[in-house]
């Protein structure tokens, strides 16, 4: 699958599952759909986990790295 941004990949992935719910399509439709929904989950969980290592790259401070679960809010803290 070529590069797709994240965004895009999970509004098709929403689409194909409301499709699929949905219940009119006929066998074959379904399973080409859901092989397409396989690989846009793919897809999102490796950008996520891209995103993530750039993120604790990024909480990288003085030589010493340590992890911190994202707190709600904790953006807007950081802005003051």
């Amino acid at each position: 699958m070529a590069e797709i941004k994240f965004e895009e990949a999970l509004k098709k992935l929403e689409k194909i599952v409301s499709d699929l719910e949905a219940g009119r399509l006929p066998l074959d439709e379904s399973l080409k759909k859901y092989e397409e929904g396989v690989r846009l989950v793919a897809a999102c969980s490796k950008i996520l986990e891209q995103t993530q290592k750039k993120v604790e790259v990024l909480s990288k401070k003085e030589g010493a790295f340590a992890l911190k679960p994202f707190e709600e809010g904790q953006v807007e803290e950081n802005r003051k």
